[in-house]
């Protein structure tokens, strides 16, 4: 089987979550690896299986991934990701499923895997601001600095062991 490990990635964490797939598999087959947009197309559509990773934008992949994904006719693939929000199962399944929306009907989604993952310290910033300038929104607020602060240990070596055994796990060609 050959296949390909393509990323989109902002602060890094899901090139971390890339590495790990790439630590999960046997380099023999690998065709390509790198960032959307950067790795080699050629190389991508020979592949018979695509690994890929996004950052969560706006509860789907980015628009970059999307259009990679739609270009997947006839290839097994398996998404991975990163989310600032929801240490959630069921947030991830649906982040994951708006993700393989974008798939044509002729790709196999062999596996999915979905994490928090560390957001910019800016963030952090915006929701103290927000409590600050509009006490009506500080409860709110402080529900998500506590996300913020828990995301912040993430991906971690769980996270990292889990989408290996869960890349290790899929289907074989």
């Amino acid at each position: 089987m050959t296949y390909a490990i393509v990323y989109d990635s902002r602060t890094g964490n899901t090139e971390e979550l890339a590495r790990a797939v790439a630590e999960a598999l046997p380099a023999q087959g690998r065709l390509a690896f790198g960032r959307v947009g950067e790795v080699d197309a050629a190389s991508v559509a020979q592949a018979d299986r695509v690994y890929a990773g996004f950052w969560t934008n706006r509860g789907d992949c980015t628009d970059e991934m999307g259009e990679l994904l739609a270009g997947l006719a006839g290839k097994e693939v398996f998404l991975f990701g990163t989310c600032g929000f929801g240490a959630d199962e069921t947030y991830f399944a649906g982040v994951a499923a708006r993700a393989a929306a974008h798939l044509p009907e002729s790709a196999q989604l062999i596996g999915t895997f979905m994490c928090q993952g560390r957001m910019p310290r800016s963030v952090r910033d915006r929701y103290e601001r927000t409590a600050e300038a509009n006490p009506v929104q500080a409860a709110r607020m402080a529900q998500l600095i506590a996300n913020f602060d828990e995301a912040a240990a993430h991906p971690n070596d769980g996270d990292l062991a889990r989408l290996r055994a869960r890349v290790q796990a899929a289907p074989s060609a």
